[in-house]
């Protein structure tokens, strides 16, 4: 276990251009975990991280010390810090005082879409993509294809919308979704206002893919055109539209309804 004291301490350096800049995150192939709840999740599914990291006041806490304990045992660099400096780090207000650093799960692309997935054509908000990888984690779904512009999937917001759900899925990135589409052996579903069969009309039961979009400017007409079949989401109150990480959440899960139906 070692103490940094300084700012000026070159392991603090590397610590703070991961937690300011995302150009820094994705040039080292690392990111950061903020909290107690993601860590655990972190080392239930996938092992031990790269380092820990705690403040000087939480290292006494129980799940902290628990933590520290394990990395120490792992052979994890273990690093506690002045209250201030870890501040300085940490995303998460009045929030415990433990970090990991990870890797960056590098994933090959994959050639053909051929099970239940999530493609995200240029989702922006952090929280709509950490909610929709949540929703699609709880409905079973493994697979999650996001385009260029997308929001990068390992940033610390999006991480911590997921709850831990990243490390349930194969998250690929900056993917050519036209030619994943192209390729697809099961159908893909777009949701749209404009859709004359409901979701709830379709048969779901067996696998499929959901195409969703820019939370302003929705999915593109050229991925529009190449999904199998568009979608609506009924309403019967006066919103034009739900929050995309809704309208994903209402179709995974009609899907998980129709699929125990069957069994």
């Amino acid at each position: 276990m070692k103490s940094i004291i300084s700012r000026d301490n070159p392991r603090y350096k590397e610590l703070k251009q991961l937690a300011d800049s995302s150009q820094a995150r994705r040039k080292a192939g690392r990111t950061l975990l903020d909290g107690v709840h993601l860590c655990e999740a972190y080392l239930q599914h996938l092992g031990m991280p790269v380092m820990c990291v705690a403040s000087e006041s939480a290292r006494q806490h129980g799940e902290v010390a628990a933590i520290l304990a394990q990395c120490e045992t792992g052979r994890v660099a273990n690093i506690i810090l002045p209250d201030a400096l870890y501040h300085a780090l940490s995303q998460v207000e009045q929030g415990v005082g433990l970090l990991f650093v990870i890797d960056t799960p590098q994933v090959s692309a994959q050639a053909a879409l051929t099970t239940s997935a999530v493609l995200l054509d240029g989702l922006q908000d952090p929280g709509n993509l950490g909610s929709i990888l949540r929703s699609a984690a709880a409905a079973g779904i493994t697979e999650v294809f996001c385009s260029v512009g997308t929001a990068f999937a390992w940033s610390p917001k999006v991480l911590r919308a997921g709850m831990g759900a990243h490390f349930l899925l194969t998250i690929h990135e900056n993917v050519d979704l036209a030619a994943l589409m192209a390729s697809a052996s099961v159908p893909v579903l777009a949701t749209s206002s404009h859709a004359t069969r409901q979701v709830y009309e379709i048969n779901l039961a067996q696998a499929h893919a959901w195409l969703f979009g820019h939370e302003g400017q929705g999915v593109s007409q050229a991925l529009m055109q190449l999904a199998t079949q568009h979608v609506a989401i009924p309403h019967v109150g006066k919103m034009e539209s739900l929050n995309v990480a809704a309208s994903a959440a209402v179709c995974f899960f009609e899907q998980v309804r129709q699929t125990l139906q069957q069994r």
